[in-house]
């Protein structure tokens, strides 16, 4: 069970590091305006709105009523951290520049809190004992580049270097290898979870959405503009998962 138990926290780990790679598109460009960071806000806004209808999905074919759940305490639980976070003033996280942090910080949140959801995923693939496990882990990998691109996408505009937001983009993931491994080892008991913790993620990241990112971008940028960034980010990231699929 050892051998089995490594291989699942090796997949999990390069899931993690795979949203890292989010972060590339933005080397080498300099730091947007306002405007720039409104529309780039919206681009993650969508990219966010599609992995989290994906989960939500996913969740639904397992356990509608569960899925629901997850998603109310998705909501409540990032609506009451929005609270206690404030307007971010006092909340920095390291290699951010930028005086004003809120939005960085619970985008940071919002997707570490999915990689739990997604964690699961991974360890319970493997739990079926068919292969299935590193074709989720794969597809999970992929899947993590366009969501390092969105907390890239807040986070360079917000004063963070690219190698730091790649970082972030990581750290956010790592709950990817953590869950993977336990969830392996007690796949009926996580199994039963699983639907409510993609409902979770799903309305943890819907909340970020309307309450942060598209509010956000619409006091810095006129609507048409924001919502064509909002559509393509969320067009790219459903086309990439309809790939992943065939």
């Amino acid at each position: 069970m050892i051998a089995p138990a490594l291989a699942v926290l090796g997949a999990g780990a390069v899931t993690a590091a795979a949203t890292g790679l989010g972060a590339l598109p933005l080397a080498g460009r300099r730091v947007p305006g306002p405007r720039g960071a409104a529309l780039a806000a919206a681009a993650a806004a969508g990219v966010m709105l599609a992995a989290a209808l994906s989960l939500a999905l996913e969740a639904w074919g397992l356990s509608p009523v569960r899925l629901a759940a997850g998603a109310v305490a998705g909501v409540v639980a990032m609506a009451a951290i929005g609270w206690l976070v404030g307007d971010g003033g006092e909340t920095q996280l390291p290699g951010l520049a930028g005086s004003r942090a809120r939005a960085p910080v619970l985008i940071v949140l919002v997707m570490t809190a999915h990689s739990f959801a997604e964690g699961i995923g991974v360890g319970v693939a493997f739990g079926d004992g068919d292969g299935y496990g590193w074709f989720v882990a794969a597809a999970i990998a992929v899947h993590n580049i366009p969501e390092g691109l969105a907390i890239s996408l807040v986070l360079v505009p917000a004063g963070a270097s690219v190698s730091a937001a790649a970082g972030w983009s990581v750290v956010s993931s790592l709950p990817q290898a953590l869950m993977a491994v336990p969830a392996f080892l007690f796949v009926s008991a996580f199994s039963w979870a699983l639907p409510a913790g993609f409902g979770f993620a799903a309305g943890a990241m819907a909340w970020l959405v309307a309450s942060e990112l598209i509010p956000g971008s619409l006091r810095a940028a006129p609507a048409r503009p924001v919502s064509i960034a909002a559509v393509a980010g969320f067009a790219a990231t459903a086309a990439l998962g309809a790939l992943l699929l065939l």
